[in-house]
C-alpha cells in the first residue's frame, strides 16, 4: 500500500526537479526569432479565363479561388441539370457559392 504512494511521490519530486532545472537555465544570448512559413502562393493568379460552360471539376477547382473539389463538382452538376450558364451571376444559384466567392473570381470567368 505504501509502495504505490512512494512511487507517485518520487515521480512528482523528480518532475518538480526537472521544472526547477529548466527554469534555472539562462536565456539564450541571442534571442531566437520565430520563422514564419512562406506564404502559400495564391492559386489562379494568371488564369486567362475559365469557361463555366466547358470546364471540368478539376479545372474549376485548380483555377478558381475558394473553389475546392466539392464546390467544383456542384458547379458541374448544376450545369448538367440546368444547361449552360447564360450569366456569370448565375453561379450564385449553385449551392455553396456566395457573392464573395463570385467577386473573387469574376475576372477569371467567361462563358464563351
Amino acid at each position: 500500500m505504501i509502495k504505490p504512494f512512494l512511487q507517485v511521490a518520487a515521480l512528482v519530486f523528480s518532475a518538480s526537479l526537472s521544472v526547477i532545472s529548466l527554469a534555472a537555465q539562462p536565456a539564450p544570448a541571442h534571442p531566437v526569432a520565430a520563422v514564419a512559413a512562406p506564404a502559400k502562393p495564391a492559386r489562379a493568379v494568371d488564369v486567362p479565363g475559365v469557361n463555366l460552360n466547358t470546364a471540368d471539376a478539376d479545372t474549376l477547382s485548380n483555377s478558381l479561388v475558394g473553389i475546392g473539389a466539392v464546390k467544383a463538382q456542384a458547379i458541374v452538376a448544376y450545369r448538367e441539370v440546368h444547361g449552360p450558364f447564360t450569366s456569370v451571376d448565375q453561379l450564385l444559384e449553385v449551392n455553396g457559392i456566395g457573392a464573395a466567392t463570385l467577386d473573387k473570381n469574376r475576372s477569371r470567368l467567361k462563358l464563351d
